[in-house]
């Protein structure tokens, strides 16, 4: 290929940017196709009205397709685009962070690539603001262009190391992680997916009301239920039995061949059997380290890993937040990542929340739950009653929350612990850390205690974790080592 040249993408990118603005035109499309046609006699005119749309958007595609084309010309990535105004955007190779390759179905039936361009600046909503998305192109193509990063960067590290010669510096790759079969059915089974495969079942089948008689479909069950209370049972086992299986063979198509290599200075993840993506993470744009244990896993001593990137966009989170290590033993993951992410340390002592926040915890917990046991004790008595029960639950989740409650502070690290649904531990640098605050409410102040809150840059947006009451002193503390020793007032 003569990448000075001007190219179009693959003809196949026209489908999937169709495909791609139909999917961000779904909800309105729905209320249009769905509802707007409801109790009225104008069904023809919203089914004309939809295939018309939905002829408008390929059009689109294939139009932005045309005029999109692309080159690498003087150590530039140079891209054109624009229906009406013609716009350029040449990125220079030197600012290019990293190459995201991933393979769909439409680019796999053609063995083509996507490729994702991300810069210094990338972490807007859009192609100007410092990313580029080659959808279609082939997987030469796609590697011509990353070997011509990796010689960008390699003459850039010789200029920028006085000591290095003129020779070509070789490439250091190492395995950190490869997922197991044992470990992909246990992610599999524990991915807590269930709920979203019901959630998407009820949403589809919802809309099809037109076409399927659920009155005399709920008349013959609120008949049958009288005298089939094990029949319905057994039934609703199924459904959730099916919806398992769905939800565990869709995580282990996304997540099978999962690997983590090292090469230089930069992550690469790949993963996937039907879509094959492949993320590159170098050490230098991560933010935080993030360790959650969800409740399936945790009393088994498994968790997650994620990196916490200052790449991505607001389009696109999941090259912000990353997974890094799907599932593993816990005890596993100092030895593991501690000799590749030489600046985390993850054996720390946690500072846990005092003895007497755990009544704040209470208060917080039973306070969501304490209207709706009012609501139904008063309309549903004395079946109603049985919500009283929610106090025991609530309390025991507000212990939950409370004993995870933790800080650490040590040499340049902070780390907080704590626990929404999920269990969390952030580990940040502090040269990472763009917000540090305190907070203390009127009744904290009575206690002495505090919440304190860390936030690192993640994306287009934020994140990181706050701890609620812990020790004003402690508040104290954290805020001078994050300040330099200014003094905090509250």
């Amino acid at each position: 290929m003569k990448m000075s040249e001007p190219k179009r993408l693959h003809p196949i990118a026209a489908v999937v940017n169709g495909f791609r603005q139909l999917k961000e035109m779904i909800i309105p499309f729905l209320i249009l196709v769905v509802f707007g046609s409801k109790g009225t006699n104008e069904n023809l005119f919203y089914w004309i009205g939809s295939i018309g749309i939905v002829i408008f958007i390929f059009l689109f595609g294939i139009l932005s397709w045309y005029r999109f084309t692309y080159r690498v010309e003087q150590g530039e990535l140079r891209i054109e685009y624009g229906l009406i105004v013609r716009k350029k955007r040449y990125i220079p190779f030197e600012r290019i962070q990293s190459l995201d390759v991933s393979e769909g179905i439409f680019q796999r039936l053609f063995g083509l690539v996507k490729v994702k361009v991300e810069t210094a600046g990338s972490g807007g909503m859009g192609l100007q603001d410092g990313e580029a998305v080659l959808t279609a192109v082939t997987r030469q193509e796609a590697q011509e262009i990353h070997d011509y990063l990796v010689s960008i960067k390699k003459a850039r590290k010789r200029d920028m190391d006085a000591q290095q010669d003129d020779e070509e510096t070789e490439t250091k790759e190492e395995i950190l992680y490869k997922i197991t079969t044992a470990e992909l059915l246990l992610l599999a089974s524990t991915s807590g997916g269930v709920g979203v495969v019901i959630s998407a079942v009820l949403a589809f089948v919802s809309q099809l009301e037109e076409f399927i008689p659920y009155e005399r479909i709920f008349a013959g069950i609120e008949s049958f239920a009288a005298n089939g209370i094990i029949f319905i049972t057994f039934a609703v086992f199924a459904v959730f039995l099916l919806a398992w299986i769905i939800s565990v063979f869709g995580t282990m198509l996304k997540y099978a061949n999962f690997t983590v290599r090292k090469v230089d200075n930069d992550l690469v993840i790949t993963r996937g059997l039907l879509e094959k993506r492949q993320f590159t993470i170098p050490l230098n744009r991560i933010q935080a380290v993030r360790i959650t244990e969800n409740l399936i896993r945790q009393p088994i001593g498994y968790a997650s890993a994620y990196l916490e990137s200052a790449g991505g966009s607001g389009l696109d989170q999941e090259s912000s937040k990353v997974i890094l290590l799907p599932i593993i033993k816990k005890s596993r993951i100092p030895d593991l990542l501690e000799p590749h992410l030489s600046d985390y340390r993850f054996r720390v002592n946690f500072v846990p929340a005092p003895k007497r926040a755990y009544s704040r915890y209470l208060f917080r917990s039973w306070m969501a739950v304490v209207p709706i046991i009012i609501a139904l004790t008063w309309f549903i008595w004395p079946w109603g009653a049985l919500s009283l029960s929610l106090l025991a639950v609530n309390a025991l989740w507000a212990y939950l929350k409370y004993r995870d409650a933790g800080w650490s502070i040590e040499g340049d690290m902070l780390t907080f612990r704590f626990r929404g649904i999920v269990k969390n531990t952030v580990y940040m640098r502090k040269n990472k850390v763009q917000a540090f605050s305190v907070k203390e409410s009127f009744f904290q102040r009575k206690k002495n205690l505090a919440t304190v809150m860390a936030t690192v840059k993640s994306g287009h947006g934020g994140s990181g974790g706050q701890v609620f009451d812990i020790e004003k002193t402690d508040a104290k503390e954290m805020y001078q080592w994050y300040s330099y020793g200014t003094d905090m007032d509250l």
